[in-house]
């Protein structure tokens, strides 16, 4: 059949001579944001979800040169409605769409006319979105999480070695320009040999994302219901993998989690509602905060926190420590034992991100600025979509995707033992002694 003719020669292209597997170990960086083309190949992207986020990415996908989008899904006809308005006004051919059930995202998969597909959907498809994306030779950009278990993470994992084909989860946080900035002076020593790093996802999502305003539930909501583990686990760590080497130098060894009751959630009900509001009395596992210890392979510890259903400004709380310094982003500063001008006082980390800002940035930071999350979802887009169009390996790769997605299934595991250490997986199958760092190397 033509269309299995399609998919051998586009799995031949990673495959052939051994780039298949230099892709899979090796996440060879190659990326160079100075273009000098000015009229790039086209990359044909398509769509599976439209909703809120797929919007967003859309939007921010349409303002870099060179894109096109022939195909949309989501169950929701309006949510594709308004999708095709954002193509329209972006002069694009109208695309074509598929609405007609939840699996007919594997009729969009079919077509030759796609080279990347990003996903945007409920958290329970995204592994197998991406898996069927990977199958069907296409580059794969999942929204976070993109697995809920560790049976999952290896799906993609398993799939990404078989077909030859990238996986991307779109860890927006791991291109925040403070992070590459602090990951610059990671990498010129400037903190010494890095020891422990905490990181959270803090923001109340109960009267948003988990439930509408009006108290209704919305598909997250579900999620509480069922389980208990940190459920968002992977924008507090993107940028931890790299400034602590993980999958190229070091790897997660074991895991410990707990968690407190569950309170947020019902008081929330009743402060904004009545007592007896349905959703006030119902029963929920997900604790309110869980806390996740990591113990590395070479001896370095991480806190990672889940908080996302108590009162709370938005908070990521990044903290890293190292021989010769720390760094802590709520506070904006840092202290350098060889550089701060007053012995253990902090001092304000603005200077060192005008010195250390990274060559990402320094190339985007007027054109960015006017999308998602500070220019960060430009800016991971710009990457993933060269990534695409060179048939390189993406920027985060699909062991980074794998590992981070882990604390999902690892922290439920935990609790449920009553918070004893499980074992992390090893995605690499042993590489991460051998692996060089790739992430933001240029």
């Amino acid at each position: 059949m033509d269309d299995h003719r399609n998919k051998t020669l586009r799995r031949r292209e990673f495959v052939e001579g051994g780039v298949g597997a230099a892709l899979a170990l090796t996440a060879t960086s190659g990326f160079s944001i100075l273009s000098a083309n000015p009229e790039p190949e086209p990359v044909r992207v398509g769509f599976i979800g439209t909703g809120n986020r797929g919007r967003s990415l859309l939007n921010t996908l349409l303002a870099l040169p060179g894109i096109k989008v022939p195909a949309l899904c989501d169950i929701d006809p309006e949510a594709i409605g308004k999708a095709k308005a954002i193509l329209k006004e972006a002069e694009q051919p109208e695309p074509e769409a598929y609405t007609e059930n939840e699996t007919i995202y594997q009729k969009l998969l079919e077509r030759e006319d796609l080279d990347a597909v990003l996903i945007a959907t409920p958290w329970n498809w995204h592994t197998p979105m991406a898996v069927d994306t990977m199958k069907a030779g296409k580059y794969a950009g999942v929204e976070v999480p993109a697995a809920l278990s560790v049976e999952e993470c290896w799906q993609l994992v398993d799939t990404h070695e078989a077909t030859g084909v990238p996986c991307m989860m779109l860890e927006n946080w791991s291109f925040r320009r403070d992070n590459l900035a602090v990951l610059n002076m990671v990498r010129r020593g400037l903190f010494g040999e890095v020891v422990h790093c905490h990181c959270a996802h803090s923001h109340d999502c109960v009267d948003h994302w988990f439930f509408d305003r009006e108290g209704n539930m919305r598909w997250g909501a579900d999620f509480l219901i069922k389980y208990n583990r940190d459920q968002y686990p992977t924008h507090s760590q993107g940028p931890v993998l790299s400034w602590l080497d993980i999958n190229c130098g070091d790897a997660y060894a074991t895991l410990t989690s707990v968690a407190t009751a569950s309170k947020g959630i019902n008081d929330s009900f009743v402060r904004r509602f009545v007592p007896d509001h349905p959703n006030a009395k119902r029963k929920y596992k997900q604790g309110d905060i869980v806390t996740s210890f990591v113990r590395t392979q070479m001896g370095k510890t991480i806190v990672i926190n889940y908080d996302m259903q108590l009162p709370r400004p938005y908070d990521n709380r990044w903290m890293l420590q190292g021989t010769r310094g720390v760094y802590n982003e709520q506070r904006n500063s840092l202290y350098l034992v060889d550089r701060s001008p007053e012995y253990h006082e902090w001092e304000s980390f603005e200077p060192y991100q005008k010195e250390f800002d990274h060559p990402w940035w320094k190339t985007i930071l007027e054109e960015s600025e006017k999308f998602g999350h500070g220019g960060t979802d430009y800016l991971e887009l710009k990457m993933f979509i060269q990534a695409v169009r060179e048939k390189t390996q993406t920027p985060i790769d699909v062991y980074d995707s794998a590992t981070m997605s882990s604390v999902v299934g690892l922290s439920g595991e935990s609790i449920a033992k009553g918070s004893m250490p499980v074992e992390c997986p090893d995605f690499t199958r042993g590489r991460w002694k051998t692996r060089k760092p790739a992430f933001a190397v240029t």
